[in-house]
């Protein structure tokens, strides 16, 4: 399946800077949209694909610092490249603590600004694709019982099946039976393949509780 097209979003309240933006990512090929404020932003629906966000750090209602902090907060993970006119260091340094790929001061470089984008893309392809693995990993753990994945929290705590078998109170070709059933479920090359996956997958891999 081939992803969707990359896209740049550049909020600034400034028009000119807006066309000459769109202007810049468009002759090297990428998609954009330019917006006003960051209302606009939050009104408007969110495109497939890897998404870079250009954010000037003073906008009308918010500023780009409080819009990064309120992003953090809803769990929406964007690269974030600052954009501003009037930066100064201690703004940088917070921007940057905050996750922010890159904070340039106008007028910058055009290569900059490209470079800081790729950078920013690159990051969320890898994001969204650890996002599609772990939703794939999460499937295939909910296909277990209960009783496998009592088996599985044990297993990747290494402890032998006769121990398993003693600690649960069932006989030791059961747990055998269950722990190749996870084994195969779970699409697991090999016990530490299992445990990587139980570690992806805390909590939900963590002992269930007797009823």
């Amino acid at each position: 399946m081939s992803e969707a097209t990359p896209t740049v979003v550049v909020i600034d309240d400034d028009a000119a800077i807006r066309e000459s933006l769109e202007s810049l990512f468009r002759s090297v090929g990428l998609d954009v949209r330019a917006l006003a404020s960051v209302s606009e932003f939050v009104q408007s629906e969110r495109r497939e694909g890897p998404s870079c966000l250009i954010l000037d750090v003073r906008l009308p209602g918010k500023s780009g610092l409080d819009f990064q902090r309120e992003l953090a907060r809803a769990n929406i993970h964007l690269p974030i490249i600052f954009i501003t006119g009037h930066g100064d260091i201690r703004m940088s340094v917070q921007a940057m603590k905050d996750g922010a790929i890159e904070f340039l001061t106008k007028p910058f470089r055009d290569q900059d600004l490209l470079d800081a984008v790729q950078l920013g893309l690159a990051r969320d392809r890898v994001r969204r694709e650890e996002e599609r693995s772990l939703a794939s990993l999460r499937d295939r753990f909910e296909t277990l019982t209960l009783r496998e994945r009592e088996v599985m929290a044990e297993v990747v705590r290494g402890r032998l099946n006769k121990q398993i078998a003693f600690d649960i109170g069932i006989s030791e070709v059961t747990v055998k039976v269950h722990r190749g059933q996870v084994m195969r479920k779970m699409k697991a090359s090999s016990l530490p393949d299992l445990a990587r996956m139980a570690d992806r997958l805390t909590p939900l891999t963590q002992k269930p509780e007797a009823s």
